[in-house]
Parts: structure tokens; sequence; C-alpha cells
């Protein structure tokens, strides 16, 4: 069983920098459906599991299905759900739809949602005081 495991986008990657103990299942720049492609089975059993998917997601993308599929393929004691801040324009999707949809799931698992404090200038990521936060909290629980 692992300790710890960080699954999903940049935020996921950046999050995983200032979390080394966590095996990281993820990639900067995807979104939910392709980390379900990436990841199709299962993974490895963990005490906690950190999740940052969401973010770049589009118009094209079922994010709600996309992130049931991700939640099933996660076996943790505790899971975290770091809430998406922003996301691109471009994507089409409002981020308060994306953060309803990860809010909801995270309520149907009863996971705990952690909001990012400290978000950098391009309103997306967390700030490394923004990483640190998150870690921190997931460790205080």
């Amino acid at each position: 069983m692992l300790e710890c495991l960080i699954i999903g986008d940049s935020i996921a990657v950046g999050t995983q920098m200032f979390y080394k103990e966590c095996q990281l299942f993820g990639r900067g720049g995807i979104n939910t459906w392709q980390w379900n492609r990436m990841y199709p089975s299962v993974l490895e059993t963990a005490n906690t599991a950190i999740i940052s998917l969401g973010t770049n997601d589009h118009s094209g993308v079922n994010t709600r299905s996309e992130l049931e599929k991700a939640r099933q393929k996660i076996q943790a004691k505790k899971v975290y759900w770091v809430l998406p801040y922003g996301n691109l324009e471009a994507s089409r999707v409002p981020i308060t739809t994306i953060q309803r949809i990860v809010r909801e799931i995270a309520a149907e698992n009863n996971d705990t949602v952690l909001a990012i404090e400290g978000i950098s200038a391009d309103r997306i990521h967390p700030t490394g005081a923004g990483y640190k936060r998150i870690v921190d909290q997931v460790k205080s629980k």
C-alpha cells in the first residue's frame, strides 16, 4: 500500500513537488478524459490520495462522467480534491460549473475539497505558498 498518491494535471505535478513522498499519476496540461486514457486501471491502494482534475476540461469533455471514472480508480482511506480555481476562456466551460461538479462528486464519496489559497498571476495555478498550503492541509488532517 502506498502512503500517498497524487493524480491529475499540472497542479498535481506542482503539488507533488511539495509532497515528494507521494507517487504521481499525472502530467501537466491534461484534461480528465486524457487522464482516464493514460490510467485505465484501478490505481494502487493508498492511505491518502489527492486529485487535481477538471482545470483543463473543455466543452468536448464530459467532466462529470470523466471525474466519476477517475474517482472509481482510487482506493484510499482519505481522498482530497483540489478545487480548480480558474481555467482558460477557450475551454468554453465556466469554472463555476467545474467547481460544482468537483464538490458534488467529493460529497458523494465523503471526500474533502481543498480550495487553492495563494494563486499565481495566471489565475489557474497556485503559488509556491499555495502548493505548500495544499500539502499542509492534507498532512494536518
